[in-house]
């Protein structure tokens, strides 16, 4: 089919004309069309299955939608916001990673603005760590909080060095690390909190606590130092046990033995005493017999235990040995 050049002007407008009335039949379906394509876009969503639909009609929170499809009324009536609830977010303090994997590769950049801390006793240290953190409550994060992220790390930074300035530069090195690391963890949990931000903190680890390159050696120096001292103060400490323990030892054996000998005394005095009671009940009972019966044990104690025995006769004239009975 050819296309015609119209002769004159009024032919081309009448053609055109024409033309423009049979497109004008179809604005109305082209109209439709177009009104179902924009609610139907504007009304159905879907959300991940890491994240939540916070829906608000008019800018106010109305309601929380999960994972899955969902409809909203159009035209801006109400509007959607997704938050990742299950998703857990890092950020880097004092380093950065470049690339994780089996050799990870961390930036070369310095980061000593956010990293250089002054310690209790006026000294400075280069401190790394990590803060991994969730969405606990993603209607107050979205409310609340106008930058997650930047919210975090300036509380972090700002924990960090009052807990870094509350410790000495030997306690931060060497023996207080893991307190520091806790008390950093709650006090920054208390103040997300209070502003109610919805942000959980789930770890937080101290990387490395480090001096300054140009004084590390002599820092280095005083912890080994420390080091050994406290080596030194513990086996003291270790020695003075061992000594306690064996003088309490014998301080109880010592007790024990005289706890046992006033026992072995008491009883014998109780016997000696009920012994006695016994003969002189007998005594009052047989005087004659009793005497006699006394002074013949007495004689069988003493014999025995003397040397050479003489016996004397009144008629004698002379000593008689008597038989030697001890042997």
């Amino acid at each position: 089919m050819k296309f015609k050049i119209p002769d004159t002007p009024e032919e081309l407008f009448r053609q055109g004309g024409e033309k423009f009335f049979n497109i004008q039949k179809w604005i109305p379906l082209i109209f439709f069309i177009f009104l179902i394509t924009f609610v139907a876009g504007t009304s159905f969503y879907s959300v991940e299955q890491d994240e939540v639909g916070i829906i608000r009609r008019f800018g106010k929170y109305q309601r929380t939608t999960d994972p899955g499809l969902h409809w909203k009324f159009p035209f801006g009536i109400e509007n959607l916001d997704k938050v990742k609830v299950k998703h857990v977010f890092k950020e880097e303090f004092g380093f950065r990673t470049v690339q994780a994997g089996v050799k990870t590769q961390y930036s070369n950049k310095s980061y000593a603005d956010e990293a250089l801390m002054l310690t209790g006793d006026l000294n400075v240290l280069d401190v790394s760590w990590i803060v991994q953190f969730t969405v606990k409550d993603p209607v107050k994060l979205l409310f609340n909080v106008k930058d997650p992220k930047s919210t975090v790390r300036d509380i972090s930074e700002s924990v960090m060095r009052q807990v870094i300035g509350d410790h000495s530069v030997a306690e931060a090195l060497t023996s207080h690390k893991n307190q520091i690391n806790n008390a950093v963890k709650i006090k920054l949990q208390e103040v997300l909190d209070s502003y109610d931000s919805g942000i959980k903190i789930g770890a937080l680890e101290l990387q490395e606590v480090l001096p300054p390159e140009r004084v590390a050696p002599s820092f280095n120096r005083v912890n080994q130092a420390e080091q050994e001292r406290e080596e030194v103060i513990q086996q003291a400490l270790k020695g003075k046990e061992q000594i306690i323990l064996e003088e309490k030892g014998k301080a109880e054996r010592t007790i024990s033995e005289a706890e046992g000998y006033a026992t072995a005394r008491v009883e014998r005095a109780e016997g000696d005493a009920n012994k006695f009671l016994k003969t002189w009940n007998a005594y009052k009972s047989a005087k004659q017999v009793t005497r006699k019966r006394i002074y013949l044990e007495t004689i069988e104690e003493i014999i025995p235990k003397a040397g050479q025995i003489f016996i004397f006769e009144p008629e004698a004239n002379g000593a008689l040995p008597l038989l030697n009975l001890n042997k």
